[in-house]
């Protein structure tokens, strides 16, 4: 597979504009269950255009955004420039270059299946403070209750490029192994609304979408624009999602 720090360097714009943020009451369930204040300092790994970044900094929080994609974290320094408790990094989730025991929360967005899980475990550790939590978040395609997000995942699997091999990465991260015993897991339904040319940049922003000069590309947006208009009400349709988070501790002591 394509090297995962370089895969969306040609999709920062739509990205910024059609990806998905997180619902809000990820951060009171983490007020409630992990004990998360404004105080809290946070190491948002794998943080793209800072999308789960934001949510952090608008609750006052310190972040360090790490990030590997040049054109990514560009894009999430510029958009998060206003918060000056936001430093973004270059580095990676396996080597964060954050000193030791300076973290209270680790969390991850969208990122955690791409990570070398041997290495990335041993930099959580090293960087976390002793009681430290660590919140792998995902948004996830609601496919069994809506026809749409049904629509559109038959188009993934027949035009993208590896979606398949992506997918089992997803599936296969067997997240909970990752922490010590007594991991928790709570999980939010939300909606994300388009046009016909949101949906396109929806699309778009995700690493197996075939580019403009694949002989796939034309197909996929026909086909795309036929199910926008099987399913479109008053020119819009509802994408479903459940965003999962998984929290817990890497050490049970």
């Amino acid at each position: 597979m394509l090297d995962p720090t370089k895969r969306f360097s040609n999709r920062v714009e739509n990205y910024l504009k059609y990806r998905p943020a997180y619902p809000s009451e990820v951060i009171g369930l983490l007020q409630v269950e992990c004990g998360l204040t404004p105080a809290s300092v946070i190491a948002d790994l794998g943080s793209g255009t800072g999308i789960l970044s934001e949510m952090f900094l608008k609750h006052g929080n310190r972040v360090f955004g790490v990030e590997p994609n040049r054109e990514m974290r560009a894009a999430g320094d510029k958009v998060l420039a206003k918060y000056s408790t936001f430093s973004g990094i270059d580095a990676t989730a396996e080597a964060t270059t954050l000193v030791n025991a300076s973290i209270d929360f680790i969390t991850v967005g969208q990122a955690f299946h791409w990570f070398d899980r041997e290495r990335s475990r041993g930099e959580f550790a090293r960087i976390l403070k002793p009681a430290g939590w660590v919140v792998l978040v995902w948004n996830g395609f609601r496919v069994e209750t809506s026809p749409l997000n049904n629509a559109y995942q038959q188009l993934v699997l027949k035009y993208g490029t590896d979606y398949q091999e992506v997918r089992r990465e997803v599936i296969g991260c067997d997240v909970e192994s990752f922490y010590a015993a007594g991991t928790c897991h709570a999980s939010f339904e939300f909606q994300q609304s388009f046009d016909l040319e949101g949906l396109k940049g929806r699309l778009l922003s995700s690493s197996y979408a075939p580019e403009p000069d694949h002989p796939h590309y034309e197909p996929m947006l026909r086909e795309l624009q036929k199910i926008f208009d099987d399913h479109q009400k008053d020119g819009k349709v509802a994408l479903h999602y459940e965003t999962e988070v998984y929290y817990g501790k890497l050490s049970a002591k």
